[in-house]
């Protein structure tokens, strides 16, 4: 068993509040137990940062990256038991430390979005969560036209399998899909869909449109009465930021326009913006440009969507462009999301009494790299 006792001094520490240069951090059986500028006497294990920042570990509340681990091609598969270790090891390794792994239950459109297989997927991360370097969690993500999806969400709630669940809607007429001809752009590219499997499941979606009411309905009461947070996806206007809120649902992700970012802000609602975004500087399917809506006053979450590398490279590009102080930029990837899904107590910032999930940063070479992690103080990544 690895001794959880130790100091790391000499680090320029960053606080929700600011940044503590030349500080040390003492952490007793898992949990940060002193933050002091200056030394801490101890004769436990020290750690010399050598001025690097010490960030709080990332909280992703929203990864679809499991999905490319298990489906690097179309129709290739990998066992899920391998691609969730490797993945892990990755996760460490970008500073991750608790991690939504997002499965989506959109019948009949990708491979690993099967009804069944999503749900075979949800399983194995619960059995195997507790072998896992990183803090492992579910985001189960609804495509509300998928009335299929209803039975297996429900078991999966009932059994404690769900952590966290987003209602989406890729219906085009809508959110990320205005027209049609970007509906079937980006499946046909990234997915490899035929123009008449596209077709076929663009009609699927509208046949069953006066039915999704009804589904959503269920999926929320459910949700509500086993306290799961939940999210929406793709909001595109203030009329549906207001039924977000009249339905209790707390996270906006990927708000499409800035009306609806504004909208979130002023009812408020979280704000989860995707890191890709806020470090390519736009959107990949031309919506919000995540860096415009933070220079103008919004957004509260960075996940990384579908890259776990690009939260780092995200938060100090924020800072380096001088869009926000670093300690803000850093609190959209660790306290703020811990905060917009219930664990902030415990996680989500460095304080005395929180558990030691950290990650050290060398930014003195080209970029910055995370060169230590650590989870509930066990070391589970280190390049020095």
């Amino acid at each position: 068993m690895q001794n959880r006792d130790f100091v790391i001094e000499n680090a320029t520490v960053v606080l929700p509040s600011g940044i503590l240069k030349g500080a040390s951090i003492k952490i007793e059986d898992r949990i940060i137990s002193k933050i002091r500028e200056g030394s801490i006497n101890s004769n436990t294990k020290r750690i010399n940062a050598q001025e690097r920042f010490l960030l709080p570990g990332f909280i992703d509340l929203h990864s679809d990256a499991i999905e490319k681990e298990i489906e690097p091609r179309p129709n290739s598969f990998f066992p899920v038991n391998i691609a969730l270790f490797e993945l892990d090891k990755k996760l460490a390794s970008c500073g991750v430390t608790t991690i939504f792994h997002a499965l989506s239950f959109a019948e009949g459109e990708i491979g690993v979005r099967s009804n069944e297989k999503a749900a075979e997927i949800i399983k194995e991360i619960n059995r195997l969560k507790g072998r896992m370097n990183v803090k492992t969690l579910v985001h189960a993500r609804f495509e509300i036209t998928d009335e299929g999806a209803i039975p297996y969400l429900e078991a999966l709630l009932k059994d404690g399998n769900i952590n966290l669940l987003s209602l989406m809607d890729h219906t085009p007429g809508q959110g990320q899909f205005k027209e049609v001809a970007l509906f079937k752009n980006y499946f046909g590219t990234v997915y490899k869909k035929s123009d008449a499997e596209l077709t076929k499941i663009i009609d699927r979606k509208l046949s069953v449109k006066e039915s999704v009411k009804s589904h959503v309905d269920y999926a929320v009461a459910l949700c509500k009465s086993m306290n799961v947070p939940m999210t929406s996806h793709d909001d595109d206007s203030d009329e549906k930021i207001c039924w977000l809120k009249k339905m209790g649902i707390r996270i906006s992700e990927f708000p499409v326009n800035m009306d609806a970012v504004r909208s979130a802000s002023n009812n408020g609602i979280y704000v989860c913006l995707g890191a890709p975004n806020a470090l390519r500087g736009n959107s990949q399917a031309k919506n919000l440009s995540a860096r415009d809506a933070i220079v103008s006053g919004y957004g509260d979450i960075l996940c990384s969507d579908y890259s776990p590398m690009t939260i780092l490279h995200a938060v100090f590009t924020l800072h380096k462009h001088d869009i926000l102080p670093l300690h803000e930029a850093v609190n959209m990837a660790s306290i703020n999301p811990a905060m917009a899904v219930g664990i902030s107590d415990n996680t989500g910032s460095i304080e005395e009494g929180k558990e030691a999930d950290l990650t050290m940063v060398d930014i003195g070479e080209e970029i910055p790299r995370i060169v230590k992690t650590f989870v509930a103080g066990r070391e589970v990544f280190s390049i020095c």
